[in-house]
C-alpha cells in the first residue's frame, strides 16, 4: 500500500527526477545544471543562465551574443495583447496581469506542436517584462510605452521601461543577479504545477499560466512584498528590534525567514544582501538596510530563523525605485526559465502525474428516496 502523509503537503517526498537543479543537497545548497548559484551570480549574466537551464551547458561568446540578439527581437507586444492589458484596472493584482498576459499570448501565438517549445519559451522570456511594464505604465501613468528597447539584458530592459530611462550599470547588474538567483529551484509548488500540466501534454502557455497562478498564492509567492511592508514601517534599528520582538511574542507571521528545504541558511540570501548593501551606499540610505540587518539578527538570535532569498530583495528592489507591487512579477520574469525547462524535461520522458488519495469520507451507503429524506 502506498505511504500516506496526511497534512504533510508531500514535503520531503521525491516526486520525480530532474537534471536542472539541486536544492539543499550539495555545496552551497543550490546548483543549476551542476554550477553553484554563487559562482553563476558572480561570473555570468542572466541570459547565460537561461541558456544553461535550457541547454544544459553555458554558451560561448558567440552563442550568448546570438541568444541576446534573439531575445531583443522578441520584446514587442501584439496590438491585441496591448488592448487586453489596457482593459485591466489599476488596482488589479499584478500577478493576475502576468497570468492574463501569458494566456492571451497563448491565444495569439499558440504552440501548435512541441517542436516549437524553445521558440515559445524565448518569446515569453522576452515578452514578460514588456507585459508587466506596459500594463503598469498605462494603468498608473496613462502612457503607452515602447517595449522594444535596445537594452542588452532582460533586467535592464525591465528597468528602462519602468523608469523611462536607461538604468545605471549598478542597477542593471543587480537586476541581473536577482534574476539569476530566482531562475530555478527544483520541485517547488509552481514548478510542480507546471510539470503536472505538462504531463497531460498541454501546451507551454497553459503550463506557465498554471505556474503563475500557483505562485500568486501567499504561501508560495509575495514574501519579498511582505518583507517590504514590514521594513518600510521601521524607523530605526531600535524600532526594528522592538517590532520583531512584539511580533514574535504575538506569534505573528514574519515573511522572508526560513525555508521549506534549507535548514541553516539560504545560499541566495548572502548574495543579494551584499548587493542591497551596495545599493544602500549608492543612494545614501541610513535606515532601510540597517533595519533589515537588525531584523535578520533578531530572528536568528530568538528563533534561529535565517533570511531566505526574498528578505533582502525587498530593500534591493526598493533602492532601485521598483514599486512593491511589481516585486513578484519580477520573480515570474526569472522563474519562467525554470518552469519552462521543467515542462520540456517532463515532455522528454513523460507519464501523466496522477497520484492517489486516501479516502476519509463516510462509509458506503445507499440513496434514500427523496420523499423519505
Amino acid at each position: 500500500m502506498a505511504k500516506v502523509l496526511s497534512g504533510a503537503g508531500l514535503r520531503g517526498q521525491v516526486a520525480g527526477k530532474t537534471s536542472l537543479s539541486t536544492v539543499g543537497k550539495t555545496g552551497s545548497g543550490l546548483t543549476y545544471c551542476g554550477y553553484d548559484v554563487k559562482d553563476l551570480a558572480e561570473n555570468t549574466c542572466f541570459e547565460e543562465v537561461a541558456y544553461l537551464i535550457f541547454n544544459g551547458d553555458l554558451p560561448n561568446q558567440g552563442e550568448l551574443n546570438d541568444y541576446k540578439a534573439k531575445l531583443k527581437g522578441l520584446r514587442g507586444l501584439p496590438a491585441a495583447l496591448k488592448t487586453v492589458l489596457e482593459q485591466i484596472p489599476k488596482d488589479a493584482h499584478p500577478m493576475d496581469v502576468m497570468r492574463t498576459g501569458c494566456s492571451m499570448l497563448g491565444n495569439l501565438e499558440m504552440e501548435s506542436d512541441f517542436s516549437q517549445q524553445q521558440e515559445k519559451t524565448d518569446r515569453l522570456l522576452a515578452a514578460f517584462p514588456s507585459i508587466i511594464c506596459y500594463w503598469y505604465r498605462f494603468s498608473h501613468d496613462g502612457v503607452r510605452i515602447e517595449t522594444e528597447t535596445d537594452d542588452d539584458s532582460v533586467g535592464a530592459h525591465f528597468l528602462h521601461m519602468l523608469h523611462d530611462k536607461k538604468p545605471s550599470e549598478l542597477h542593471s547588474r543587480v537586476m541581473d543577479v536577482s534574476l539569476i538567483l530566482y531562475a530555478e529551484h527544483e520541485f517547488n509548488a509552481s514548478t510542480f504545477t507546471a510539470r503536472v500540466c505538462a504531463s497531460t501534454l498541454s501546451d507551454m502557455h497553459s503550463c506557465i499560466t498554471g505556474a503563475i497562478g500557483t505562485l500568486r498564492g501567499p504561501l508560495h509567492g509575495g514574501a519579498n512584498e511582505a518583507a517590504m511592508e514590514l521594513i518600510e514601517g521601521l524607523n530605526s534599528v531600535e524600532h526594528a528590534e522592538e517590532t520583531i520582538m512584539g511580533m514574535l511574542e504575538r506569534k505573528d507571521k514574519i515573511m522572508g525567514f526560513g525555508h521549506a528545504i534549507y535548514s541553516e541558511s539560504d545560499p541566495r540570501n548572502g548574495i543579494i544582501k551584499e548587493w542591497s548593501e551596495k545599493l544602500a551606499a549608492d543612494v545614501g540610505d541610513k535606515r532601510l538596510y540597517p533595519v533589515s540587518v537588525r531584523c535578520e539578527e533578531v530572528m536568528w538570535r530568538e528563533k534561529k530563523l535565517f533570511c531566505n532569498a526574498d528578505f533582502f530583495h525587498a530593500s534591493a528592489y526598493n533602492f532601485m525605485n521598483i514599486p512593491t507591487k511589481l516585486f513578484t512579477p519580477i520573480f515570474v520574469c526569472s522563474r519562467l526559465t525554470g518552469w519552462a525547462a521543467h515542462v520540456m524535461e517532463q515532455r522528454s520522458d513523460n507519464r501523466i502525474i496522477r497520484p492517489s488519495a486516501e479516502y476519509v469520507g463516510v462509509e458506503p451507503r445507499t440513496v434514500t428516496a427523496i420523499s423519505e429524506r
